[in-house]
């Protein structure tokens, strides 16, 4: 009993063939509004951030700790983020990929540890110099509310899902992916950063 982990024999999960493998070769290299579907980027935005994300130490391997290439953990990761709902279960995303619950959670972490890195970030994310500031502002006072002039940096699009239908004027909260959601949309103003 001291030395395995259960009592009773533990049946497998039996797996499907891996989608993950066809998007990284057919769909990649032949159909790029599919891959985009599937991974929420362009196959060369793709293999521009496995490039600089492979040199990073968490993905170096040793013998006694195989890794998956950088570029499957990528997709897996991509994949996760991409979804919503059940699809981004750990469970889907394994079916989706071929591989166990635990390897999804260990990419995923790998990916996240390689991306928030102080040197990545510093190459990756760029606030804008104070000329596309300007030029967005004179953008939003020209096509909107000429009060939000001084916003510079909008989010927009992100659907919030609501549980159930609301009583009040439900169906004006019925989306285009067939769910009850809110259409949020952020604000920032420049007088909240200190520049």
């Amino acid at each position: 009993m001291y030395e395995q982990r259960y009592e009773q024999p533990r049946d497998t999960l039996p797996r499907g063939p891996s989608y993950l493998y066809h998007v990284l070769t057919a769909l990649k290299n032949g159909r790029a509004d599919h891959f985009r579907q599937c991974l929420r980027v362009s196959p060369l935005t793709f293999d521009k951030l496995v490039v600089a994300l492979e040199q990073d130490p968490v993905f170096s391997n040793d013998s006694n700790n195989p890794q998956l290439p950088v570029d499957q953990q990528v997709a897996v990761a991509l994949y996760r983020f991409g979804h919503d709902g059940n699809a981004a279960g750990i469970q889907a995303v394994a079916n989706w990929a071929g591989m166990g619950k635990g390897t999804v959670h260990l990419v995923t972490r790998r990916v996240m540890t390689a991306v928030l890195r102080p040197e990545f970030m510093q190459d990756a994310v760029h606030m804008p110099t104070a000329a596309e500031k300007e030029a967005a502002k004179r953008w939003v006072k020209r096509h909107s509310n000429k009060s939000w002039r001084n916003g510079w940096c909008f989010v927009d699009g992100t659907l919030i899902p609501l549980d159930q239908r609301p009583t009040w004027y439900g169906e004006s909260y019925f989306d285009r992916k067939c769910n009850y959601s809110l259409n949020f949309q952020v604000r920032v103003a420049l007088n909240c950063f200190n520049y």
